[in-house]
């Protein structure tokens, strides 16, 4: 095949290793591809050849430890290295400023870069989030400058990147990988090298432009999604209703060729995706002379979320008596979603500083969480105990419901707050029963339309 060599044993080179390189070339060395991964980080290069996984992210850490040291995967800070590789997978960062304007400098460096090492027959699929026609319009400009066609003499193809932290090895194994190629042999050269790779089906995409469209439609979606059910969380606590027995009810109607799927309100959206995708994409319209009027209003209801939660834990605490600077708040779970240590655009920060500027007492505990990035991030170091963060507490505000926290003695725990204590639930969805059994303890409870 055109692009694709026919022998078994492919080498692949990964420019880019952080959470979706890493986790990239993690599994696909698992799966018995050679990988060489490039960074420009040498403390990063230094800690995977070493072994060590900084991402907290399910099953990764143990592959990297169990990679270490074999010829599997090699880790450099020399894009040189790549020259080497069958196939090419770009994987840096492409974040935006205010309202989606975007900073490409990681990208256009790795093009440049990656321009000088090329040859003839390489495969490279780019994976960073860009607006539609970027690809076109500005990678392969970059690319060519080497000397070499796109199309004659390398195949290009766009691959979004759709993982979800916390799950997201599972996802590269079990998820349709989504290609669309510069011609038609670079399309069927990456749906070829990911159905061998990984095994799993393969949606090609008619042109490079449906297939960045792909990940900015899905981030669109949920971000616009996850907007209803906040306001519809507000709606549901104005009139005493729980919003998850709404949710799940309105759920169990089947429309089209699926069903309603209302997802979950919570303290907010946040990680490097949903905050900054859908305003790449109504940019992008804006240059086109679209206005698109949903987006912006989706982003207001999800940016408002976190000023939402810091108003429910100073009316929690009015009820007790306590005003915000008498009071002391146990922030238990501090990353942007459930089940992953990952900081980037949390909700949670915005309302640490809300209380804290209000005068609160606040007390950090997260057991997935870089101590070291929190203390960057929300300017107060994390305690290294639940016990610690607890204890005197008036409110326990879980904004991010891990695994760990699973086994939580609230019974233990009710003997080291104070007499009156609220629990806050920013995204733990606790049942019915549990909510009971809080209450018998004499806790408060509140939760996000509920």
């Amino acid at each position: 095949m055109r692009f694709l060599p026919a022998q078994e044993n492919i080498t692949a080179g990964v420019i880019g290793l952080g959470y979706v390189g890493s986790c990239i070339a993690a599994t696909l060395a698992d799966r018995g591809v050679d990988v060489i991964g490039v960074d420009t980080d040498a403390s990063l290069v230094e800690e995977l050849s070493g072994g060590h996984c900084r991402f907290s992210e399910s099953g990764l850490p143990e592959i990297v430890s169990r990679l270490a040291g074999t010829t599997s995967f090699t880790a450099t800070t020399e894009c040189a290295a790549v020259a080497s590789a069958d196939v090419v997978i770009v994987t840096v960062g492409t974040p935006v400023r205010d309202q989606g304007v975007l900073m490409d400098l990681q990208l256009r460096s790795a093009c440049e870069e990656l321009s000088k090492h090329l040859r003839p027959g390489q495969l490279l699929i780019f994976k960073s989030t860009v607006p539609p026609g970027m690809t076109r319009e500005l990678v392969v400009p970059l690319l060519e400058r080497s000397g070499l066609t796109c199309g004659a003499d390398f195949g290009l193809a766009f691959c979004p990147e759709r993982l979800s932290e916390g799950n997201a090895l599972n996802e590269l194994r079990t998820f349709p990988i989504v290609v669309g190629g510069w011609c038609a042999d670079s399309t069927e050269a990456a749906a070829a090298f990911w159905q061998r790779a990984l095994g799993v089906e393969v949606i090609r995409c008619a042109s490079l432009e449906t297939a960045e469209m792909v990940k900015l439609a899905d981030n669109w979606w949920i971000d616009h999604n996850i907007a209803m059910a906040n306001e519809l969380a507000q709606v549901c606590a104005t009139v005493d209703v729980d919003v998850l027995d709404v949710i799940s009810a309105a759920n169990s109607i089947k429309k089209g060729s699926g069903s309603v799927n209302i997802l979950l309100p919570s303290v907010g959206v946040g990680g490097s995706c949903l905050t900054k995708d859908p305003w790449m994409l109504w940019r992008s319209a804006g240059e086109r002379g679209l206005d698109l009027l949903t987006i912006p209003a989706a982003r207001q209801v999800n940016d408002g979320m976190p000023r939402y939660t810091f108003r429910l834990i100073v009316e929690e605490l009015a009820k007790v008596g306590r005003a915000p600077e008498e009071a002391k708040v146990a922030v238990l779970g501090l990353a942007f979603k459930n089940n992953t240590g990952d900081l980037r655009a949390t909700p949670t920060q915005p309302v640490v500083a809300a209380l804290r500027e209000a005068g609160a007492q606040v007390a950090l505990f997260d057991p997935l969480v870089d101590d070291d990035e929190a203390e960057k991030t929300f300017g107060l170091r994390p305690c290294a105990s639940v016990e610690e963060a607890v204890r005197d507490a008036d409110c326990l505000a879980v904004l991010a419901w891990h695994r760990p926290f699973q086994s939580l003695d609230f019974a233990r725990i009710r003997g080291q707050v104070a007499a009156s204590c609220a629990v806050i639930d920013g995204r733990a969805y606790y049942p019915r029963e549990t909510i009971a059994r809080l209450r018998e303890l004499g806790f408060a409870y509140r939760g996000i339309g509920r």
